[in-house]
């Protein structure tokens, strides 16, 4: 659906988002900024996401290309504006299904993308579908902002229920090889967890590679880094032109580290497959 707005820091009163609250605020969000910027780091404003998202696109049809789509059943959860849906379309995936938690956004996406079927879908509630109705699904920048673990690992649990034996999972996440990091809308957390999860839930991680680098929030860096880094970030999108141009300065870099590097200091992709 989205990416952060924070880096993970918790709420002044250490609280965090009840599920209601959660669909509500990206109801609106969603509702007033459905481009990059809303599903993106918003601090960093549209012409910075639109190159970053360049560099997701590169990576995710490079990783989502390996499970062989061709022809197949997808299922795309949290859908936002339908940017992995079309990747899915060019790889020639023969029957794309989207769902989003928001009206804003299945609205918006059954216009934008008449030829597909989306439905107003919590990803820890797929109960619209049967067992193994779809061969492959795709949950980016979703998971992170699900901040009780148990609807977490149900989520999980509802993607191997509509995948068939051997099915894909393409998926984004944080990873920390640091300490876990709770705030009011998102959790950044351990390797070590969502490896757990997966496995508990029938998955085995085929790969997990960077999804980007330098063009995001710094989650797993020292903490002295990641401040410093956001703080450059921001400072150069702060107006739509530089924005633009500290977008297209990064973007070769970028593209180089995310295909050189083996783990990030941010967004990883991971590929699962479903045991059995």
């Amino acid at each position: 659906m989205a990416q952060r707005d924070n880096n993970g820091d918790r709420c002044k009163s250490g609280c965090m988002a009840t599920h209601s609250e959660h669909r509500d605020f990206w109801e609106r969000r969603l509702a007033g900024d459905w481009t990059e910027s809303g599903v993106g780091y918003r601090a960093l404003g549209r012409p910075f996401n639109t190159w970053m998202y360049r560099v997701r696109q590169e990576v995710f049809l490079r990783e989502a290309a390996r499970l062989d789509p061709g022809g197949r059943k997808v299922l795309d959860v949290g859908s936002g504006t339908g940017f992995y849906v079309r990747q899915w379309g060019r790889l020639g995936a023969g029957e794309i299904t989207g769902c989003d938690v928001t009206d804003a956004a299945v609205e918006r996406l059954r216009s934008r993308f008449p030829e597909y079927r989306f439905t107003r879908q919590d990803a820890a509630d797929l109960g619209t579908w049967k067992v193994g109705a779809f061969d492959l699904v795709s949950c980016m920048d979703v998971l992170f902002h699900i901040t009780d673990d148990a609807r977490y690992v149900r989520a999980l649990e509802e993607f191997a229920r509509v995948l068939g034996p051997g099915g894909g999972l393409i998926m984004s996440e944080n990873c920390l090889q640091r300490t876990e990091q709770r705030g009011q809308r998102q959790v950044n957390r351990t390797l070590g967890w969502i490896s757990q999860a997966l496995d508990r839930a029938g998955f085995d991680v085929v790969r997990r590679v960077p999804m980007l680098m330098l063009m995001n929030a710094q989650v797993d860096a020292p903490l002295a880094w990641r401040k410093v880094w956001g703080g450059m970030l921001r400072a150069a999108a702060v107006t739509p032109p530089t924005g633009w141009l500290a977008g297209a300065a990064l973007y070769p870099l970028e593209r180089r580290l995310v295909r050189d590097r083996e783990e990030s200091p941010t967004t990883e992709l991971l590929v699962c497959r479903l045991r059995g």
